[in-house]
C-alpha cells in the first residue's frame, strides 16, 4: 500500500507541540527529525557509539505524518492547514510550510529503524531494540528489550520517561496494573519486570497487539500476564470485564491532555481505593486542566515532575 508522506517544516522548539497537536486531530505515526546539537542531557544518555551528526547550521526540524490516500485525506489536510494557523498564533513555528510525497507502507514501517538506538532512562535502566547488540548488562537494574514497530512509545520522549520514572517510584511487589494507552507494551513490561503480577493493556490502535506480543516474546515474558485489549475507554468501556471494576493499585496513562481529561471521569472505576495513576504526555500549559478534571473525579495529586515542557502527574483515588 502506498501512502501519503506531509513533511512539515518548523523549528526545534515547537516540533514536540506540532506533533501532539497532530495526535489531537486524529494523525498517529508521526516522525520528527531535528537538526539542533544534543543538550547535556542528551549526550549523558548516549553510548559512545552513537552520537547523532549535527552540521552546526540552525536549529530547525521536519514533522513528517502520514496519511493513507482516500475521501477523508482532503478534510485531514484542511484540519492541519487549520492547526497551523491557530499554532502561529501563539507560537513560534518557523516557516510551517508542507511538503508532500509518497511512499510504501513497508519504508513507514522500517525507516524510523535509524533513529532508534539502545539509550538508558535515569542511568539504570537499558532499554535497547532487537536489532542492536546487548552489551554487558550486569550495571542496569533493569534491562528492557523494546521493539516500537507502528506503535508509539520507545521511551525516548520524555512524556514515556516521565511515566517509566513514576512507575518504578510507587509499583509495589504483586500490583496490578491498567495501562491506558498502551502502544509498544513499554510501559506494562516495565511494570512486569518490576514486580507487577498482571497487566492489563486497552488501545484504539490495532497495531498496538503485534507490538506488544512482539514484546513480550522478546522480554522472555508468558503472554498470560499482559492481556491486550483494542477499545476506547472513554467512548464505550463495554469491552472491559466486570472483574476489572475496583481492581487495579496503579493506572498508568500517557496520553495527551485532552485525552486524560477525558479519561479522568472513567479510571476511577477500575482502580482499588486509595490506587495510584501515573498520567503523562502533559504540555505545561495543559496541566491545570488536567488537575481539575481528576480533582472533579475525586482524585488527589500526590507528585508532580517535569522534563523539558512535558509534565507527569500522579493521583491518588480518595478513599471512600
Amino acid at each position: 500500500m502506498k501512502w501519503i508522506r506531509y513533511s512539515l517544516r518548523t523549528v526545534s522548539d515547537a516540533a514536540d507541540i506540532i506533533a501532539a497537536s497532530l495526535y489531537d486531530i486524529g494523525i498517529e505515526g508521526v516522525e520528527i527529525e531535528e537538526n539542533r546539537p544534543p543538550s547535556k542531557e542528551d549526550l549523558e544518555q548516549m553510548f559512545e557509539d552513537f552520537i547523532p551528526e549535527y552540521d552546526g547550521s540552525d536549529n530547525t526540524a521536519v514533522v513528517h505524518f502520514y496519511l493513507e490516500p482516500g475521501p477523508e485525506t482532503e478534510g485531514m489536510v484542511a484540519k492541519v492547514s487549520e492547526m497551523i494557523e491557530d499554532l502561529r498564533r501563539t507560537a513560534d513555528i518557523g516557516e510551517g510550510t508542507v511538503t508532500v510525497s509518497e511512499t510504501e507502507d513497508v519504508d513507514w514501517i522500517n525507516s524510523w529503524k535509524q533513529y532508534f538506538h539502545k539509550f538508558t532512562v535515569d542511568g539504570d535502566i537499558l532499554i535497547i531494540p532487537s536489532w542492536e547488540e546487548e552489551e554487558d548488562t550486569g550495571r542496569y537494574s533493569l534491562v528492557l528489550h523494546i521493539d516500537p514497530g507502528t506503535a508509539f512509545g520507545t521511551g525516548m520522549h520524555e512524556t514515556t520517561r516521565l511515566a517509566i520514572r513514576q512507575l518504578r517510584k510507587y509499583l509495589k511487589p504483586k500490583d496490578a496494573v491498567l495501562d491506558i494507552g498502551t502502544g509498544s507494551g513499554i510501559l506494562g513490561i516495565t511494570a512486569l519486570k518490576s514486580g507487577a503480577s498482571f497487566v492489563k493493556g486497552v488501545d484504539i490502535d490495532p497495531n498496538a497487539v503485534n507490538a506488544v506480543n512482539d514484546n513480550l516474546v522478546s522480554n522472555e515474558i508468558e503472554g498470560a500476564a499482559f492481556e491486550m485489549l483494542i477499545g476506547n475507554l472513554i467512548t464505550d468501556d463495554g469491552f472491559m470485564e466486570p472483574s476489572d471494576l475496583e481492581k487495579y493499585d496503579i493506572v498508568t496513562a500517557n496520553i495527551l491532555a485532552d485525552v486524560l481529561t477525558a479519561i479522568a471521569p472513567k479510571a476511577g472505576k477500575y482502580m482499588k481505593d486509595g490506587a495510584l495513576i501515573v498520567t503523562s504526555g502533559i504540555l505545561e500549559n495543559k496541566t491545570s486542566e488536567v488537575m481539575d478534571a481528576f480533582a472533579a473525579n475525586g482524585f488527589k495529586p500526590v507528585e508532580t515532575i517535569s522534563e523539558g515542557e512535558w509534565v507527569s502527574v500522579t493521583f491518588r483515588k480518595k478513599e471512600a
